[in-house]
């Protein structure tokens, strides 16, 4: 008796120890392959969504590499919430993941086990030795592999002890006489995995040891197909209704698949016979028909299913809090070089508020309306806000390893929303209790003298969207001639303060009771000039200019 609990609790372990590395193994594989993929996944984008062909073929490219169409789609979900692309071009992607997720499971299917400590041996000395930092993601990625035949072997030997026993026959007869339990009971396990491979990874063990028939393994297949879209739903809850869409279109794409083969599983198990000659490789190529049976669906119908879809999930009433992050989507902090490009967009979002602010200067100056100071204000909290945002969604990606360059770029997003919200201090804390003191006191500048700070702030305010511009677009020679204009404007200043001091002589009286205000605003314009220097600096990466104070 106590044998037979050892032995029992042995297979247990056995199983549960083989799954969690199985996972762990598509997860490295997945990381590996996606730090090869590097910045091109991003760039690959926006020149293969306009057309249907080219995207499909992407979308299995991009699962890939994320070795999980769920990861893929839960990936688009974040892309279309963050407007990178529309619904119709992110369906044939979809479709095109879905065929993705099946050369993992080909290649699974080649029974290789027993190499898998000689591939993990290799896999852990390329990325342990390799100096370069490709060299070193191939080498993760092929120890993710490794895992992954390692983790099949320890599921293979864990059902040899268990194959014989009447309960587990019992079992797998229900599946095959009942296929919708089979559907059912795949489905969330594949919803609780995150990993159609890891179930089907599963299955081929099984099918390898005797323990399941390809009859009984199709609505396996079938469920796994359909649990894999549950991820990105979960995922689209609270997003934006593109979001929402896409997922959807998963879903949908799914259930209809399976609906549509379910009524001849047994002519399509028929036909999968005649492809190989072993069960684990009949398995694998009707995961793969499957997935390319509804590409050749849905591809041609792609635009009345975006239409659809729709009309389906219809916008909620529009209400936008400024405050609140747009791009900022947790989902994407998985692929690093996404999440860097939607921190960057958050606080471009950021920069317009603050050249907004910055460009009403010379009306609080020139107008006695408090409200106007008011709505500076409450501008300045939202770039406060926002900052604090993009500062803690950075913080969360820093959690993943980040190459040079992605670091090189965070840091530059960082030195970006730190000028910017200085920008807005000075604003808010300075020139606004400025113009609060002039609008309490009465006070008046000269004619000229207000012509000169009008002029002073057009050119710095020209400054500032000249950096902005070059920060958008990483204009190394836009950004270096922000720099070469700081000297000219701090030339510009002196000028100023001493053609104010001419006019203090000469007794004008409203220079004389506008002194302090005049000379503490052309102060901090020079203090803005020098955040604005920052910027420049860091897009060209000699690190942020020293602020004046």
């Amino acid at each position: 008796m106590t044998e037979d609990i050892g032995s029992a609790l042995f297979v247990l372990f056995l199983l549960a120890g083989g799954i969690a590395i199985l996972l762990h193994g598509l997860q490295l594989a997945g990381s590996g392959l996606q730090d090869l993929a590097g910045k091109g996944l991003r760039s690959l984008i926006s020149s293969v969504s306009r057309n249907k062909i080219l995207a499909t073929g992407f979308g299995a490219f991009l699962s890939a590499v994320m070795q999980s169409s769920s990861a893929t789609t839960i990936l688009l979900v974040g892309l279309t919430r963050a407007g990178l692309i529309s619904l119709s071009q992110a369906i044939p992607i979809i479709l095109g993941a879905d065929i993705g997720t099946t050369l993992t499971v080909q290649l699974i299917a080649f029974q290789i086990h027993r190499l898998s400590p000689l591939i993990i041996a290799a896999g852990f000395l390329i990325q342990a030795m390799a100096k370069r930092k490709k060299a070193k993601s191939a080498g993760i990625a092929i120890l993710g592999f490794g895992f992954i035949f390692l983790a099949l072997d320890m599921l293979t030997q864990g059902m040899r002890p268990i194959q014989s026993q009447p309960w587990v026959q019992e079992m797998l007869r229900s599946v095959e006489d009942a296929p919708l339990i089979g559907i059912v009971v795949a489905a969330a396990i594949t919803a609780l995995l995150h990993s159609s491979a890891a179930t089907l990874g599963i299955a081929l063990a099984m099918g390898g040891e005797g323990l399941l028939t390809l009859k009984g393994a199709l609505p396996i297949i079938l469920g796994a197909n359909i649990g894999t879209s549950a991820p990105a739903w979960f995922a689209s809850f609270g997003a934006s209704v593109e979001a929402r869409r896409v997922a959807m279109a998963h879903v949908l794409s799914k259930l209809i698949g399976a609906l549509l083969i379910y009524p001849f599983l047994s002519p399509f198990a028929s036909w999968i016979t005649e492809t190989a000659s072993t069960l684990p490789r009949q398995i694998a190529n009707a995961h793969t028909f499957f997935n390319l049976g509804l590409a050749a669906l849905f591809l041609p119908l792609t635009d009345p299913l975006a239409r659809g879809l729709s009309w389906l999930v219809s916008p909620p009433p529009p209400h936008e809090d400024p405050a609140k992050p747009k791009y900022l989507d947790p989902q994407l902090l998985g692929t690093p070089s996404f999440a860097l490009e939607q921190a960057a967009r958050e606080a471009l979002r950021m920069a317009g508020f603050v050249q907004g602010m910055f460009k009403q200067v010379p009306r609080i100056f020139t107008e006695n309306d408090e409200s106007l100071l008011e709505e500076i204000e409450r501008q300045e909290e939202v770039v406060d806000h926002l900052n604090r945002e993009i500062k803690l969604y950075l913080t969360r990606l820093s959690q993943n390893a980040l190459t040079d360059d992605e670091s090189d770029r965070e840091i530059a997003i960082l030195d970006l929303t730190k000028d910017l919200e200085n920008i807005g201090d000075i604003i808010d804390k300075n020139l606004i209790e400025l113009a609060r003191k002039r609008i309490y006191s009465g006070r008046r500048f000269s004619g000229v003298g207000l012509r000169e700070l009008i002029d002073f702030h057009k050119l710095i305010s020209d400054d500032l969207d000249m950096a902005i511009n070059a920060f958008e677009r990483q204009d190394l020679e836009m950004a270096e001639q922000v720099i070469k204009e700081k000297n000219r404007i701090r030339q510009r200043e002196r000028e100023l303060s001493a053609s104010h001091i001419r006019r203090l002589h000469e007794g004008i009286s409203e220079t004389i009771d506008s002194s302090s205000i005049h000379l503490d605003i052309l102060t901090n314009l020079k203090r803005i000039t020098s955040h604005i220097t920052s910027i420049a600096h860091s897009v060209i990466g000699t690190g942020p200019a020293a602020h004046e104070s």
